[in-house]
């Protein structure tokens, strides 16, 4: 594409551009002014590699297994899951490859450009490079471009920098190494838009080689990583799909040694099969993650992709931008200074004694205003006016502005005055305004400390004058007026009201937040520490440029603020910090930040005042622009992952009873205690169990009082292995018992089986109540609502007492009426489940506290 530092003007009559033909030939040499248009993948396309995907594939199947043997409704379920799922899954994948669309969009505005000596209006991917385009304030750039001519040029790079403030710009030669941001700078860039002046300039870059087109090309590269819980998932999905078919081997082989009969015997392995086939695991996460999408976007909060719900619960550091992130992306007026160096802080009404001051501050500035700052001048004295009062220069003509030069960076409004004379004020940089009053040396001193003292606190400082002139006619130029000092103005981009809030709690859940800005560092290091955030190193971009990526990951563990930062360097912050181990959250509103925001595990965008690319490149989008809900969030994402341990542990344990009484008539020559409609009611009892009650569970106390879990640990850990193996192998010894017992009490086989099928159910219910909590014991859970408990156990009381009680069903099941003494037994049963392990609880929980302790030794988290 076209090189990065322009061809010499002269080459161009600047009256006549390039003609059509030398346009023509280069746009069919070097292509349209866009970024290259990726292929993209067809729905068909995306359907095949879903499909791919173990969990995915084990519920289809598990589907249709249940159809072949005639379980339609249990078919239904799992194939309804997995449909929805798909389609889930090809929506969100999708709508990530629109990003280079939506960057697509950015880079071709309108352009108004000077070829073969006319003006022509043209679509913006058809400029080319060596093109002469006129800019104007309100136009957006369509290219990078070098400034050869400018008057009073001020553009918004916003799109490119994340900062608020127009920069100023100067026609000149334009340095190879010219980046965004920065004033006095001769180049204008692609997407930027200018808020003043006028200029003519000559593009250098476009499409992919222009600065916006850069990002996009990196963003183009970038691959989402799998998320670790997928991952852990696929593993534990296929162990336990191994396992199942091993043992569905071992009863068709046992089945057919020891009784003789195969078919039977494959008839049994297929209901043992089911009885293990861990299809509650994918949808048990499908359910989680769509349930938890549902949550998080009560508190206005868009998840784009499901993988980030869980991985927020493990984020350990929070890289935020500053503007527009940390601030309202505004420009604020928060000081005013007299000219004997009286201050006021804004926040109250205004003293009569700065009202002259704020209006000489508006009657500067245009009158229908574009620029940030004349807003908040704007701003400032409409909240101000009293009643019956009108704007300062309302009801008088603007006669002639003055607009700032490089040798003089300030501008001049003239406006008449009743009497026939003029009122000028001024306003501009204070070395410019002092030049103008004339100052000496003391005066000149004087206000550079008060500068100096209001920059430090992170404040812009513009400096204000008035004067009158009663001439006949206007001088040329607007030193010719005696200007008399007004005072000094501070801005700042304000700090959002919750953010302190926010970085407290991410402190105290031992997540650190690091600010990564490309404002200067003084303003950086003022709104950390309004924010509260901790350390007071800064490093700069030019200073991170020097450093290695071994330097930049030592560098990371300890800084927590990066000031005049480029978008490429935020990228090699975020890569830093995932080589270091942490995982990384990046929040982000600006172009600049999308390829950040995709390369880091959770990609945070601001969806108010957002562009289309960062929402795009993010995983998650907080529609209110609220920085608070991103520590809601994370809240949610602690107990969305608490909860699906809970019912992964869950289903672990169940799965022992059920393997072990399958296996158990084959192994001691007993009666077969399980067929399909035996399963089938297990399933109606897991699934929901699994899926929906404990999804339903409120968050664990203290979950955000505890350290981030290391990214690498697994859905299983040690001890809640052994936890759940102990919790299904009690069950599964009470119900054997009760099965190899029931029969010495002259019970048939008929009655022993509805007995421990019943002693089953109820053990399965007295494990819901077991791992409900972690943290508490179950008397508290008790006591904790959870409305979908409350559906679903009346549900299967009612199912199990139809079981028992109702002969066409009890025949279904191959069941026989009890007597009163012995339906007694499963409540006992269940019963004594409950209270056995609760009191083994607290020894599983000592455990748990044992391992945390040596994660939070670990040198990742909190402190990385």
């Amino acid at each position: 594409m076209s090189p990065s530092a322009p061809e010499p003007a002269s080459k161009v009559d600047l009256c006549q551009g390039l003609s059509r033909a030398e346009a023509q030939a280069r746009l069919d040499a070097e292509g349209f002014n866009e970024l290259p248009r990726i292929r993209g993948r067809s729905p068909l396309r995306i359907v095949l590699d879903v499909l791919r995907e173990p969990m995915l594939t084990l519920l289809i199947v598990g589907g249709v297994v249940y159809l072949l043997l005639g379980s339609r409704d249990e078919a239904l379920i799992l194939l309804a899951f997995a449909c929805l799922s798909v389609g889930i899954t090809v929506v969100q994948e999708t709508r990530t490859e629109r990003v280079l669309e939506a960057l697509r969009d950015l880079t071709s505005p309108r352009a108004l450009v000077i070829r073969g000596g006319e003006r022509l209006r043209i679509a913006g991917r058809n400029v080319v490079r060596g093109d002469l385009i006129v800019l104007s304030e309100g136009d957006r750039v369509p290219a990078d471009a070098a400034l050869l001519e400018a008057t009073g040029l001020s553009s918004d790079e916003s799109l490119l920098t994340g900062e608020a403030v127009p920069v100023r710009k100067v026609a000149g030669n334009p340095d190879v190494e010219s980046r965004p941001g920065g004033d006095d700078q001769p180049m204008v860039y692609s997407g930027s838009l200018i808020v003043q002046g006028a200029a003519l300039a000559q593009v250098t870059a476009t499409g992919s080689a222009s600065e916006i087109g850069k990002i996009g090309t990196s963003l183009g590269k970038l691959e989402i990583e799998t998320p670790h819980l997928q991952l852990q998932m696929r593993k534990l999905v296929i162990v336990f799909a191994a396992v199942g078919a091993a043992v569905s081997v071992a009863v068709v082989v046992l089945y057919g040694l020891l009784r003789g009969g195969w078919l039977e015997g494959v008839l049994a392995g297929i209901a043992v099969g089911m009885s293990m086939l861990p299809e509650e695991f994918p949808m048990v996460l499908a359910v989680f993650m769509a349930m938890g999408a549902w949550r998080i976007s009560k508190v206005r909060v868009l998840t784009r992709r499901a993988s980030a719900i869980e991985t927020l619960g493990a984020a350990s550091v929070l890289c935020t931008d500053k503007t527009g992130t940390l601030t309202e992306n505004r420009m604020t007026i928060t000081e005013l200074r007299l000219a004997d160096g009286t201050p006021v802080t804004i926040g109250t009404v205004l003293p009569q004694a700065f009202r002259e001051l704020a209006a000489a501050g508006v009657m500067a500035s245009a009158p229908e205003p574009f620029d940030p700052m004349e807003k908040a001048f704007h701003a400032l004295v409409q909240a101000d006016l009293r009643a019956g009062e009108i704007l300062p220069g309302g009801g008088r003509a603007l006669a002639r502005s003055y607009a700032l030069s490089p040798d003089l960076l300030a501008m001049s409004q003239a406006w008449e005055t009743p009497d026939a004379g003029w009122q000028i004020a001024a306003k501009g940089a204070p070395e410019a305004i002092a030049d103008l009053c004339q100052f000496g040396a003391v005066a000149r001193a004087a206000i550079t400390a008060q500068v100096d003292q209001m920059a430090q606190a992170g404040l812009r400082v513009l400096a204000v004058a008035e004067a009158a002139f009663a001439g006949d006619n206007l001088p040329a130029s607007q030193r010719d007026f005696a200007f008399r000092f007004q005072g000094l103005v501070g801005l700042a981009d304000p700090l959002r009201a919750s953010v302190p809030g926010a970085v407290a709690q991410c402190r105290s859940a031992g997540i650190k937040v690091i600010m990564i800005t490309g404002d200067y560092p003084a303003t950086a290091q003022s709104i950390a520490a309004q924010a509260g955030l901790e350390g007071d190193r800064v490093i700069t971009g030019p200073e991170l440029a020097l450093m290695t990526d071994v330097d930049l990951a030592k560098a990371v563990k300890d800084v927590t603020i990066f000031a005049r930062i480029m978008p490429e360097q935020k990228l090699r912050i975020v890569t830093a910090l995932k080589v270091a181990g942490a995982v990384v959250a990046m929040t982000g509103d600006g172009v600049n930040d999308a390829p950040s925001l995709k390369a880091a595990h959770i990609g945070v965008a601001m969806g108010g005042r957002g562009t289309d690319v960062a929402r795009e490149a993010a995983s998650i989008v907080l529609l209110d622009d609220d920085f608070g809900s991103i520590v809601t969030t994370v809240r949610l994402g602690r107990r969305i992952y608490d909860n699906l341990r809970k019912a992964m542990s869950f289903i672990l344990a169940v799965h022992v009873p059920i393997a072990g009484l399958a296996l158990m008539p084959f192994l001691f020559g007993m009666p077969i205690l399980f067929g399909p409609v035996h399963i089938a009611f297990l399933e109606m009892v897991i699934d929901p169990v699994c899926s929906l009650v404990f999804e339903a569970e409120a968050e664990e106390d203290g979950v955000m009082a505890r350290p981030p879990r290391p990214p690498a640990e697994p859905l299983f850990s040690g001890p809640t292995i052994l936890w759940s193996l102990l919790q299904g192998a009690l069950v599964l010894g009470v119900t054997a018992t009760i099965f190899a017992l029931g029969s010495s009490f002259g019970l048939s086989t008929d009655q022993v089986r509805g007995m421990t099928f019943a002693s089953l159910i109820f053990g399965i219910v007295a494990l819901i109540f077991v791992d409900r909590s972690q943290s508490s014991s179950v008397f508290i859970a008790f006591s904790r609502p959870n409305r979908a408990l409350a559906v679903v156990l009346p549900i299967v009381a009612a199912l199990l007492t139809v079981t028992l009680f109702w002969q066409p069903a009890r025949d279904l099941f191959g069941f026989a009426a009890l007597e009163p003494v012995f339906l007694a037994v499963p409540l006992m049963a269940g019963l004594g489940i409950l209270l056995l392990l609760e009191a083994l609880k607290p020894i599983w929980r000592w455990a748990v506290r044992a391992g945390n302790k040596s994660r939070v030794a670990a040198p990742v988290s909190p402190h990385i």
